[in-house]
């Protein structure tokens, strides 16, 4: 069992995450804590796999705890869970030596493909220090999975992909497959056949975007 510290200054936020945490298999929280001094406390008595950690807390940054959650227990792994999009603060979580940032607001879908990754590459790697690992193995532990891809849906060209990759790419915000559409010259379900098939490869992010009546609209941001 994995065991998940689940870091968070909003009680119900917090009670979410963890809801999510259970009822991913292999996965289990060992705390929840809403305040850096709590959450370091934890880490030190209960030596959790894993914590998901928000930057915004009461008593310290969320990237100083970072620093002071790994004196605590230095094989601590971190997925970074929050709102804050600067570049800056993904570049300081990033060099603390996070192993993913997943930004609010997010499904849980977003967050069981973050955690079966991490069981699937990280984890595996505290247990097993003495394996020898193959390339592939290390291209997943580094994020290059898709180095691997699967074939192409029937229908679509490598040259279109590489023309709906690089619009993922620079969209600012997440893009939608009505938008990915009118920039390639095609149908939406077309659009939407090519940016599902980078999200299957893990390749792109799939954002819900909630408002008015019927099914949440899907957005497409670039994760690779």
């Amino acid at each position: 069992m994995i065991k998940v510290l689940v870091i968070d200054d909003d009680f119900m936020v917090a009670k979410v995450h963890a809801g999510f945490v259970n009822k991913e298999p292999g996965f289990g929280v060992a705390a929840v804590a809403h305040t850096a001094k709590d959450a370091i406390k934890a880490a030190a008595e209960l030596t959790p796999d894993l914590a998901l950690l928000d930057i915004h807390l009461p008593d310290m940054s969320g990237l100083d705890l970072l620093q002071r959650l790994r004196e605590v227990q230095p094989e601590l792994d971190v997925i970074v869970i929050s709102a804050a999009r600067e570049m800056e603060t993904v570049r300081r979580a990033l060099r603390g030596g996070i192993v993913h940032y997943l930004m609010k607001p997010f499904s849980w879908d977003d967050l069981s493909e973050r955690l079966q990754h991490y069981a699937k590459t990280y984890q595996p790697l505290q247990a097993s220090a003495d394996h020898e690992l193959k390339q592939a193995d290390v291209n997943r532990l580094f994020g290059l999975g898709g180095q691997d891809r699967r074939p192409l849906p029937k229908g679509c060209s490598a040259e279109t992909m590489a023309l709906v990759e690089n619009i993922v790419k620079e969209s600012v915000d997440p893009i939608s497959a009505t938008e990915t559409a009118e920039k390639l010259g095609t149908s939406r379900v077309s659009a939407r056949r090519y940016l599902e098939y980078l999200a299957e490869e893990n390749l792109a992010r799939v954002n819900l975007r909630y408002g008015g009546v019927g099914r949440p609209e899907r957005r497409y941001s670039w994760s690779a």
